[in-house]
């Protein structure tokens, strides 16, 4: 039988169907459902409008995988998108800004894996708590976690009410941004911000990744300059050929996963076990972190939406036949959903199936091992830590109330709010005096009188919102 290499003639072009936009008010209240009404409607694959733009949406879990582990047919570096190389992009296009930025997430073969090599390489001290380095990192988390308790209990009292997004996850995270990548701390809240803001397709997103990738150039002619015990020092270490401007591309794309998808998987994780699951609460009294993570993780995927794919050649994709330099939007959300509608009971109480998930990704462009390693052993700390300091934390809201940032890639929560009861065998509760230095710091952030800007995706200077 004769391989069928190209379209049959009649089949119809993205460009040809009519899409629905993706990002809607019912989008952002519930993806799922969106999801679900396109699965039923399409099959697998369905055309969708992304902020003006006719993409492909990915939603069966097999053909997520296909897309994700078919390097040859399904390409990650922007010149394959057709729709770009023709000019036929609107200008102001919010998402395109982060796409041109040239680093390993876009490269291909044996551009990518020399770039992924030296990721693995430089983040391997720092994977886990067995590593001087990594020791170190975890030892950082557990010191942050005191103080922001600390800071609380001094503020707030022993009970109360908090946000534990603004309160809790978000300065952890700048924390460890601020030590693994050695920069000075007063770089990280506007960095931080200008990088939800690409992300989110944000009316300034164009600018908000340039001011991040200027940030993250300073940083790695600065630790040129001065090597020290951080990440930005390690991978000049193993890659001394790497320019500022490089090194500085490489910096940015790890600031937004550690910064955004690391803090979105603490805060998930923390609410799965917020809503007295009683098999999530089981796993976590057993010391079985790395398991609650996955069952979290499976459920709402920090990355809802992963990066872009390009067709390097006509396929055949669930009923559609996409053409050279279509553009792929795999979903994890959606394909996880498949996952869950086939037995929930059962991925629920089964640790293999939670292992299924996309959160690292599949194919020759998941994450690196040492960068799981590392966001793992980041997320398990700080929900390990924050049940150690709380004998009783609930939702001050009901979970179908909670205010999610929905946007065309990252879904995560806006605010996570809670009443509390500190835990009066607190180490960090007992401590004498204010709070440290460093936690008031991060609360003085905090308060600052921003002036919110909104993002498509609904996200607002706060907390990721």
């Amino acid at each position: 039988m004769e391989m069928i290499t190209s379209a049959p003639a009649g089949s119809p072009t993205l460009e040809s169907l009519r899409v629905e936009p993706l990002l809607t008010p019912e989008f952002d209240a519930d993806p799922i459902r969106v999801y679900e009404r396109l699965r039923r409607t399409y099959g697998p694959v369905a055309p969708v409008g992304l902020m003006g733009v006719p993409v492909w949406l990915v939603l069966g879990y097999g053909e997520v995988l296909d897309v994700l582990r078919n390097e040859s047919t399904w390409r990650r570096d922007v010149q394959y998108w057709r729709a770009r190389a023709y000019g036929q992009l609107p200008p102001d296009w919010p998402l395109l800004a982060g796409y041109e930025v040239r680093q390993t997430m876009f490269m291909d073969d044996k551009e990518h894996r020399h770039a992924r090599q030296t990721h693995n390489e430089a983040l391997h001290p720092f994977r886990d708590g067995n590593t001087a380095q990594g020791w170190e990192i975890r030892t950082a988390v557990a010191r942050c976690t005191d103080d922001l308790v600390a800071a609380l209990a001094a503020e707030s009292g022993h009970v109360g009410y908090t946000d534990l997004c603004a309160r809790y996850s978000r300065p952890l995270l700048l924390m460890v941004t601020t030590k693994l990548f050695g920069f000075p701390s007063e770089l990280g809240d506007e960095l931080v911000h200008d990088l939800w803001l690409m992300l989110d397709g944000g009316p300034g997103a164009d600018p908000a990744a340039g001011r991040a990738l200027a940030a993250m150039t300073r940083v790695a002619a600065h630790r040129r300059e001065r090597p020290a015990d951080d990440l930005t020092s390690y991978m000049l270490l193993t890659d001394p050929g790497l320019s500022d401007e490089e090194l500085g591309r490489e910096l940015f794309m790890n600031a937004v996963y550690l910064n955004d998808i690391t803090n979105t998987m603490v805060l998930n994780t923390l609410l799965e076990v917020l809503v007295g699951n009683a098999s999530v609460r089981r796993t976590l009294s057993t010391g079985q972190l790395e398991e609650t993570l996955n069952r979290a993780v499976l459920i709402n995927p920090p990355a809802a939406n992963m990066p872009f794919r390009f067709a390097s050649r006509d396929v055949r994709l669930g009923n559609f036949w996409i053409r050279a330099g279509d553009v792929a939007l795999p979903s994890a959300a959606a394909a996880h959903q498949e996952l869950m509608v086939a037995g929930p009971d059962q991925v629920a109480e089964s640790m293999v199936s939670t292992r299924a998930h996309l959160g690292w990704g599949a194919g020759p462009h998941q994450c690196p091992s040492a960068a799981r390693e590392l966001g793992s052993m980041i997320v398990t700390t700080a929900v390990g830590r924050f049940f150690e300091h709380f004998d009783r934390a609930e939702l001050a809201v009901p979970p179908d109330r909670l205010p999610w940032r929905s946007g065309p890639m990252v879904r995560g929560l806006r605010q996570l709010p809670v009443h509390y009861e500190l835990s009066r065998n607190s180490a960090a509760v007992g401590r004498p005096g204010r709070p440290s230095d460093r936690a008031g710091t991060w609360h003085r952030w905090r308060l600052r009188p921003y002036r919110p800007r909104v993002s498509r995706g609904g996200c607002s200077r706060h907390c990721g919102g």
